[in-house]
């Protein structure tokens, strides 16, 4: 299905029924990402509807890009309200997803019951990050020969596990959006309004929701120790690091993605449940 918000046309889906589950796809892909690796766990789940879109510029959405991130987070902020007009929700970003739902945090702390961000961007500016070195934990050579150069080029940039069952994880959950992406236009964002016009991290009290965040101990898109100075924020926060993944920590460490973000979810169950009156579950 497609939303017009402003003048974009996003793609979106919708799974289940019951609490919203906004997740927000990272830059130059599209919601394949979230739905790949979030849907193992809710199929063991029910009492949630999650939401899956593209942002504008990406995957199947129409209309181009918005001048920079404050208009991106805006859009995004006007198809939530569209989509759930009123409702509280739980929150998912991976990468510059994270980015904007702590936009949305920032902007909206009381609507947001839960907040889970795999692979978070905190520096919007890649020469500020502070990253690991490039480190291939395991590289299944002869299977890499097999695939076509331009799929083995684009995984290896950001696997560090690198044989066939990462990659069938990888080509379907990150390959669609790849493959959809103007790579110009995204070059072309990315150097005019990445960052935000405020601090994001600058918040005038600390979320209490229950939180995730997971970092790749590997990832040298966004690293992994920007992301301990920001902490503080989320007092209901769990900060795992993860050895064995990259950028690509969804699919390299699948079980333990599986497992942490079904603990995050009994947590924000129990708080949820503490919060309501008796009855009134989430």
């Amino acid at each position: 299905m497609f939303k017009s918000i402003r003048e974009y046309d996003l793609y979106h889906m919708s799974v289940g029924d019951g609490v919203p589950v906004v997740a927000i796809h990272g830059f130059g892909i599209d919601h394949h990402v979230m739905f790949y690796s979030h849907e193992p766990v809710f199929r063991h789940r029910k009492g949630y509807r999650r939401i899956y879109f593209d942002l504008p510029g990406m995957g199947r959405s129409r209309g181009g890009m918005p001048a920079n991130s404050d208009a991106m987070l805006q859009v995004v902020q006007d198809f939530i309200d569209s989509v759930i007009p009123g409702e509280d929700f739980l929150l998912t970003g991976a990468s510059y997803g994270a980015y904007l739902a702590r936009g949305i945090v920032h902007r909206w702390p009381k609507r947001v019951l839960g907040l889970m961000m795999p692979v978070p961007l905190i520096e919007a500016e890649r020469r500020k990050r502070t990253l690991p070195p490039r480190t291939i934990i395991k590289r299944d050579q002869e299977f890499l020969e097999s695939l076509q150069r331009e799929d083995r080029e684009e995984f290896v940039s950001t696997a560090t596990v690198q044989d066939e069952t990462v990659w069938k994880r990888y080509k379907k959950a990150v390959m669609p959006g790849v493959r959809a992406v103007d790579q110009g236009c995204l070059a072309e964002f990315q150097a005019k309004g990445y960052s935000f016009s405020f601090d994001v991290d600058d918040m005038q009290e600390p979320f209490p929701a229950p939180t995730l965040m997971l970092m790749g101990r590997q990832d040298t898109a966004v690293g992994f120790i920007d992301s301990l100075r920001i902490v503080e924020n989320f007092p209901r926060g769990s900060v795992v690091i993860l050895d064995r993944a990259s950028h690509a920590l969804e699919v390299e460490q699948y079980a333990l993605f599986n497992a942490l973000m079904s603990e995050w979810l009994d947590r924000v169950e129990e708080w949820v449940g503490a919060r309501r009156p008796p009855g009134e579950n989430i």
